[in-house]
């Protein structure tokens, strides 16, 4: 897999995003998914997949603590696109235990119990939906975070026994806003409001002009903690 990995990444290095997409596409068909949180990275995505195959696989996380700004969003993006992304939602058994354990926000209590709430709501979900997958594509850029700064263009996730595949790893946050303004790709609101990274509410805040992108994710743990576990190395 690791001489796979290096030949798709040598390959690959020169081609755009939208050519990445068609690659993989071609070559898995619905095997290769888009997992979208509907943030402005799989908005790009999203239209760049369907414009490139109307069936184009796409699937989000519905943790059941989400903002208001992203079902919208997830509406609106069905409306345009005509279609309906597939939504995951954690299995009800596991988030009835999970409140027993720690309460509606016990999360806030300890990196633990953060990342036992994650593991219910985003990690058990993901698992079903990459199950059948070969190639999970992401919105990920290595300007978003400590933790993303060497992610390569192609990677072996060892976690989740698939090949990821970032078409975006090298692009930056302008060229993120300008591909969704010169598409009118439909984006969460929350981003207007000092949101670069949206995730549940409760874990998510605005952030100050200057301040890293990520540090309104789970503000109160230290930037290398700041993963919820669906990318960690």
């Amino acid at each position: 897999m690791v001489k796979k990995i290096e030949e798709l990444n040598k390959k690959l290095k020169d081609y755009s995003a939208v050519e990445i997409l068609k690659y993989f596409l071609n070559e898995y068909k619905n095997e290769a998914a888009l997992s979208s949180s509907f943030g402005a990275e799989d908005q790009v995505l999203t239209h760049m997949m369907l414009n490139l195959d109307k069936d184009a696989n796409i699937f989000t996380l519905d943790t059941g603590r989400l903002p208001y700004e992203t079902y919208s969003v997830m509406d609106n993006t069905n409306l345009k696109y005509n279609i309906k992304v597939n939504v995951f939602f954690p299995k009800s058994e596991d988030v009835e235990e999970l409140y027993k354990k720690q309460g509606i926000n016990g999360f806030y209590e300890s990196i633990d119990n953060r990342k036992s709430c994650c593991n219910v709501r985003k990690i058990e979900p993901l698992k079903r939906a990459l199950k059948p997958l070969k190639i999970w594509i992401t919105g990920l850029r290595a300007a978003q975070s400590v933790t993303r700064v060497e992610m390569p263009l192609v990677e072996w996730d060892d976690n989740f026994q698939v090949i990821k595949v970032n078409p975006l790893i090298s692009w930056s946050e302008d060229d993120v806003w300008d591909f969704i303004k010169e598409n009118k790709v439909p984006y969460n609101k929350l981003h207007d409001k000092g949101y670069p990274s949206i995730g549940c509410a409760p874990c998510t805040r605005a952030v100050k002009e200057g301040e890293d992108i990520r540090s309104g994710r789970w503000w109160w743990e230290n930037p290398e903690h700041k993963e919820c576990g669906l990318h960690a190395k």
